[in-house]
């Protein structure tokens, strides 16, 4: 059922007319004779129950309209309005809003736990979608949001263990748009738009968390060395190569074994060497 827009009279000259209507009434009780008090009263009941066509629309706000169940239109001018008394009138908030899920614990791609939260700005974009189409849509927000958080985390590994793989911790933005993507499948029914959907926490549960972080520190170890060791040889070729090049001193296959194993342990150690200085002969 798609929105449409329905005409409504402006409330404050209908509040006027009335009045008129209702001082006119009483004038014509008080001073007329015959029919016209009995005429008088049903027009001034008449029009006490044409008030109850009055109501309110706010800004961003829309008034859905139907009558005895069948949906007429939806009104979207402010201020006060008017139509038929024996319409029903619901309000829907057509502003902003954003609520943050709460700390769901899932299992990401690996099998890992974790715990995952989002933060989720929406706001109802067709009105009769939101109000016919599901019993409570802001309740419908909330657990499609929380359903496709845990479908999606569950999609993606929680570190990135390939070049160019996505992952919840490394890739954000990716995640985030995805995340979007879900919410907007699900929600669309509900005459709901996603304007944003963010991942507003993310850690590995508590039960292994420290176990990650070991994880973790050991590769940032592993790749620190892993980064040195390049360097170091690097470093030793050209050592080698400018010493070959010069001419200052030869070296022999196991004497330039002897000094590739000292550069390397200088270089490569987390700590500082202590020198040993040969004053005799280098053979």
């Amino acid at each position: 059922m798609k929105e449409h827009s329905l005409r409504s009279l402006p409330g404050i000259p209908v509040v006027l007319a009335q009045l008129l209507i209702l001082a006119g009434c009483a004038w014509l009780l008080v001073t007329a004779d015959g029919p016209w008090p009995a005429v008088a009263v049903v027009v001034g009941l008449l029009t006490a129950f044409s008030a109850i066509g009055l109501y309110m629309v706010e800004p961003n706000q829309a008034a859905v309209i139907s009558l005895f169940g069948k949906y007429v239109g939806t009104v979207k001018d402010n201020g006060l309005r008017w139509n038929n008394p024996f319409f029903t009138k619901k309000k829907v908030s057509l502003r902003v809003r954003n609520f943050e899920s709460g700390r769901l614990k899932v299992n990401e791609l690996d099998g890992s736990p974790i715990e995952i939260a989002a933060v989720i700005v929406w706001r109802v974009v067709d009105s009769a979608e939101a109000v016919f189409n599901v019993d409570s849509y802001e309740s419908f927000v909330h657990i499609q949001s929380e359903a496709a958080l845990r479908a999606m985390a569950t999609s993606y590994p929680y570190d990135q263990h390939e070049e160019g793989q996505i992952a919840l911790r490394s890739h954000p933005m990716e995640i985030s748009d995805r995340l979007k993507e879900h919410l907007d499948e699900r929600l669309t029914a509900a005459g709901v738009d996603v304007l944003e959907a963010r991942i507003s926490h993310l850690a590995y549960a508590p039960e292994i968390a420290h176990a990650m972080l070991q994880r973790q520190q050991a590769n940032a170890v592993i790749a620190a060395r892993t980064r040195i060791v390049a360097g170091a040889v690097g470093m030793v070729e050209m050592a080698l190569a400018e010493l070959q090049k010069s001419g200052i001193v030869q070296l022999d296959e196991e004497r330039r074994a002897a000094m590739v194993s000292n550069l390397l342990v200088v270089l490569c150690s987390d700590r500082g060497t202590q020198p040993v200085v040969n004053t005799g002969s280098l053979y």
